[in-house]
């Protein structure tokens, strides 16, 4: 008898402690006709679908060459780009041209001209400007790590801005130009016609507008002339830069991990994007022996730009290389004819 007394205490005691353990059970408990608790899982599931919908992306705007169709031009590259252009910088023969003539917004490929504004005017490097409101972004309403206030060296923005493609950094340089933002775009103009960029415009210096327009043309003109710049073909090509701001330190990267490739022998480089321009890179590299200019304007995904670049340097070290001719040889050919 003790021994059944005993263990109906035992079962007794173990209902009261699964009573008290469940989960609802004080809801199932006050609530006879619903033995079922479901308020707190009907919140759980509420709450969880108003989270998952604060994270819906709405679809991105066409690029301005997708709509224009561009991206239907065949290329037996079979390129991600809608524009695309190739020359040999030494003998400017054009390799490889797809759409080369369209004008199309350019994005932060616009920092390439802000830089060679900057470096070849010769201002004070060492000069600190400081980070303002109106170096903030309005338009696109883009992001930046330098908070208004942020004061480092012109050298060090004109850095970030090629590297890093720091839209603040390279507002501020505009901005603090002598003359001020008006006098910098109308010399980015200037430069532009000068160098024979007869299908560029630019409305202000770090791209986020979709008026600063370029061809793949033009493009390869300003590269020319921006890879002879050591200045430019360092800051472009640094993989990695830090700036102390106040009592913090800031590590930037580099926007284009091509550089960070032991296999690419890259001289200058910029990349951009915003929605109207699609992904777009330039690059001076060699390929083969031979100094090469890229251009891929409107690519249609993040790496795509860096995969049309890819297939281009296996297309050019596929190509067998020139021998050149000896005297002999074009006595002969002449001869001949």
């Amino acid at each position: 008898m003790k021994s059944l007394n005993r263990f109906v205490w035992t079962l007794g005691a173990m209902a009261v402690f699964m009573a008290g353990a469940l989960p609802g059970a004080d809801a199932a408990q006050s609530s006879p006709s619903n033995p079922k608790p479901t308020y707190k899982r009907k919140v759980s599931n509420t709450a969880f679908a108003a989270k998952r919908k604060s994270y819906v992306r709405l679809p991105a705007k066409p690029s301005f060459g997708l709509l224009a169709g561009l991206h239907s031009a065949p290329d037996e590259l079979a390129l991600k780009s809608s524009v695309a252009l190739v020359v040999d910088q030494d003998t400017q023969e054009i390799l490889f041209s797809k759409n080369e003539q369209a004008v199309l917004p350019i994005a932060s490929l616009t920092k390439l001209m802000t830089g060679l504004i900057i470096s070849e005017a010769q201002l004070p490097m060492d000069e600190i400007v400081t980070i303002t409101q109106a170096d903030v972004d309005i338009e696109k309403r883009s992001s930046s790590r330098l908070k208004v206030g942020t004061q480092l060296s012109r050298r060090e923005l004109l850095h970030l801005a090629m590297m890093a493609s720091e839209n603040r950094a390279a507002s501020a340089l505009g901005r603090t130009y002598p003359g001020g933002l008006p006098a910098f775009v109308e010399l980015m103009n200037a430069k532009a016609r000068m160098l024979g960029m007869n299908d560029t415009s630019y409305v202000e210096p770090t791209g986020l507008s979709s008026k600063n327009q370029s061809s793949a043309q033009d493009l390869a003109l300003l590269v020319n002339v921006a890879s002879q710049d050591p200045t430019l073909r360092e800051f472009s090509t640094s993989t990695g830069y830090q700036v102390a701001v106040g009592k913090r330190k800031l590590q930037f990267s580099n926007t284009n991990r091509l550089v960070r490739n032991p296999t690419w022998d890259i001289g200058l480089q910029k990349t951009g994007y915003i929605s109207e321009a699609g992904q777009c890179l330039v690059m001076q590299a060699r390929v083969s022996g031979r100094k090469l200019i890229m251009v891929f304007l409107d690519s249609a995904g993040k790496l795509s730009r860096l995969g049309d670049a890819e297939r281009v340097r296996r297309w050019i070290e596929s190509i067998p290389a020139k021998i050149p001719l000896t005297g002999l040889q074009v006595e002969q050919i002449l001869a001949a004819n």
